[in-house]
């Protein structure tokens, strides 16, 4: 049986009187890589940053497991924040510090384990994410790629629950991003991580999402929920249908223009 890990509650997001999406309602259950897709500027991100404290929703609830995030006093909300990680869309390492130290950082902060503690740990996370021996490498000395795997590390250096993704193959060619994508199932299914994945690339979305919520830009609130192929095969929403299958209709287009180019020849 699913065990609840996030619940969204009637939740409101707003910046002042501009409402972003209203009246959000789904559950994230341990274990899912949980995708949050829609078109641009429907506020997929805007909604991952209330899902990690960054932003306070106009109106509703954020629940992990039992505890409200956002009724919590603020040392609770630290001590629930502390169970996530998460990977921003650029890796945001700090250029200026070496792999292991970007990731020693939140051990550092965190804990009170020692340096050589925090060393082994560095190295392990960094084997995890296929970086072995880089520890003293810095962010412009490796591949967009690997900075992609090296925040993930970081992400991980507190051994969280949860993990948080915003857009993790940005900018990736299309082998590392199949590569990304088979590193975050492993991370579910070694680590019992729970994945929560912003992002529009159908080839993650298929792959790997166990389950979806769709936002809708014209009417502010989400228009479908359930595991991306469930969608594809059963949802009777044009919106949804040709946000999951834009990739095979463009191939069609492309193929009748060269049979038309073909025909005038």
């Amino acid at each position: 049986m699913a065990t609840p890990c996030l619940t969204i509650r009637n939740m409101t997001m707003a910046y002042g009187d501009f409402v972003i999406q209203r009246d959000l309602d789904f559950t994230i259950n341990r274990g899912d890589i949980f995708i949050i897709m829609g078109g641009s500027g429907c506020g997929k991100s805007t909604l991952l940053m209330h899902l990690i404290g960054l932003q306070h929703p106009a109106k509703g609830q954020v629940f992990y497991g039992t505890e409200s995030l956002w009724e919590a006093d603020i040392n609770v909300r630290q001590r629930i924040l502390q169970r996530t990680g998460v990977l921003f869309q650029s890796g945001a390492l700090l250029s200026s510090m070496t792999l292991a130290e970007n990731i020693a950082l939140p051990l550092s902060q965190h804990t009170k384990l020692g340096a050589m503690r925090i060393r082994e740990i560095v190295s392990y996370k960094l084997a995890l994410v296929g970086l072995a021996g880089f520890e003293d490498y810095y962010p412009a000395e490796i591949s967009g790629g690997m900075q992609k795997r090296a925040g993930l590390a970081r992400a991980m250096a507190l051994d969280p629950e949860i993990l948080y993704f915003d857009e993790p193959s940005a900018g990736l060619d299309p082998i590392s991003a199949k590569l990304l994508d088979d590193l975050i199932r492993s991370l579910r299914d070694n680590l019992g991580s729970t994945i929560v994945m912003v992002t529009h690339e159908l080839a993650s979305i298929f792959a790997i999402g166990t389950n979806s919520v769709f936002l809708d830009a014209d009417i502010k609130t989400m228009i479908a929920g359930g595991p991306p192929k469930q969608l594809l095969a059963e949802s009777s929403d044009p919106k949804v249908l040709r946000f999951l299958t834009r990739g095979l209709m463009e191939k069609q287009s492309l193929h009748k223009i060269n049979i038309q180019e073909h025909n005038e020849l």
